[in-house]
């Protein structure tokens, strides 16, 4: 298995992955601008981009998935609660659905909260072993922090369903997974994220405050601890969606 993360704007962390012996990958949260970087990593790794997913439809950055997607052939792919929302066609992703890219196996946890779309991807690496190694937590958990609730316009309601996500799909994993966040330090998607890149569920557990607090002091404390909104949101957003 090779793996790299790529630091990219906004303080957004892009992810490019896979199988090498297959010859199969995965590249998840590109950022517009970014697309030649994947092409030629996969070119390096001698291996096809076989999925382009986003872990949600970004306000905060203009995405590259599809672009990406398009320029190699592959199937771009948010969560199929977006049909009706976006102006396009992508390829669905539920709850549970597994996606083969050789000996490399991702799992998609469906994680609402910080948007209605969000998702996780829990990958294993079946030449070492059939628990999980890692899991890329999109924008729904930092290191150090929770995604913010707000972008939807009902923030008490949403941080009520992330908490539930994180605790139900996330926190139910083994200490020693590792976690892959969206964003590190200098992101408006979160208070308090860390400059740290990677965390595992354990330490996060211990140290991570958001994670300490039952479900009202959860809520109470992302609602109150709100950054400022992206510049030009609703452009990005609509950039994002559109046909």
């Amino acid at each position: 298995m090779f793996f790299k993360q790529l630091a990219s704007k906004e303080s957004t962390l892009s992810y490019f992955f896979g199988c090498g012996g297959k010859g199969k990958s995965v590249a998840v949260d590109v950022v517009a601008g970014d697309e030649e970087w994947f092409i030629e990593e996969a070119k390096k790794a001698n291996v096809t981009i076989n999925f382009v997913i986003d872990t949600h439809v970004h306000a905060d950055h203009y995405s590259g998935g599809r672009k990406l997607a398009q320029m190699v052939g592959a199937p771009y792919c948010l969560h199929e609660s977006d049909k009706g929302l976006v102006k396009f066609n992508f390829e669905s992703l539920y709850d549970g659905q597994l996606l083969d890219i050789g000996n490399v196996e991702v799992k998609v946890l469906h994680t609402p909260g910080h948007t209605n779309d969000s998702v996780c991807l829990l990958v294993s690496d079946k030449r070492r072993a059939d628990a999980p190694w890692f899991v890329i937590t999109g924008d729904t958990l930092f290191v150090g922090a929770a995604g913010r609730p707000d972008l939807a316009g009902k923030e008490r309601e949403m941080a009520a369903v992330l908490y539930d996500s994180i605790n139900a799909k996330l926190l139910s994993l083994s200490n020693e997974v590792e976690i892959f966040p969206g964003h590190q330090a200098g992101s408006v998607c979160g208070a308090g994220l860390s400059g740290k890149p990677s965390s595992t569920i354990g330490f996060e557990k211990r140290w991570n405050p958001a994670l300490k607090m039952d479900k009202a002091g959860f809520i109470e404390a992302l609602i109150q601890e709100i950054p400022p909104r992206p510049a030009e949101m609703s452009k990005i957003v609509a950039a994002n969606i559109a046909a």
